[in-house]
């Protein structure tokens, strides 16, 4: 079970993580308010990394969310 809460911002993170993962599809990237698990799940796939460095990496974005570095 993931403790990440994600809500208005996905699409600003949506488009760093597809900066910094250029193969991601929309597919992998599709994301439901209250679904955070699924997306960590489809994520960590697509990607091929661990839970771990996913959530991090989300939660990096969510706090970074003013700029642009990713």
């Amino acid at each position: 079970m993931t403790n990440i809460k994600i809500n208005a911002e996905w699409e600003m993170i949506k488009l760093k993580v597809k900066r910094k993962y250029r193969d991601l599809t929309d597919a992998d990237l599709a994301f439901i308010p209250g679904q955070e698990e699924e997306l960590v799940t489809r994520l960590m796939k697509a990607i091929q990394k661990d839970r771990t460095y996913v959530e991090f990496m989300l939660k990096k974005m969510l706090l970074n969310m003013d700029t642009n570095r990713l």
